[in-house]
């Protein structure tokens, strides 16, 4: 299923946990897996910490440090740290789900995670189970 999400700073995460969790309950399946998969090579999907907002915060500052912004970079559109930021978290992940619900710890939750907004983004996600 395609999914639209809308990001508003150049680095952030989105909270995507209640679109997939949503999903899972509209397929039936009550065993099963869920892919979230993100078709853009500057922005990734993590499954983290949802509970304490400066999980967040600690994780973008510290992939800031890691891939800085650098004009010596030769990728012409200026974009390099968010490829690589992009590299480091992941295009996909998968969730098992139990009883209808995804499997997920209890602070838990999944992030659409941006490295190169502003921008109009679409992922997607793919039920796979028994009913």
């Amino acid at each position: 299923m395609e999914h639209i999400i809308k990001t508003y700073k150049e680095d952030e995460m989105i909270n995507i946990t209640s679109i997939v969790r949503d999903t899972v309950k509209e397929s039936n399946v009550s065993s099963g897996i869920v892919t979230v998969f993100v078709p853009h090579t500057t922005a990734g999907v993590t499954i983290n910490e949802s509970y304490d907002p400066d999980v967040v915060t600690d994780i973008l500052s510290t992939l800031k440090k890691l891939v800085p912004e650098n004009p010596h970079y030769l990728h012409l559109e200026g974009n390099s740290h968010a490829h690589m930021k992009a590299s480091i978290i992941g295009s996909s992940c998968t969730i098992i789900i139990e009883n209808g619900d995804l499997k997920l710890g209890t602070w838990q939750g999944v992030f659409f995670c941006e490295f190169d907004g502003p921008r109009r983004r679409t992922f997607y996600t793919k039920v796979i189970g028994e009913k």
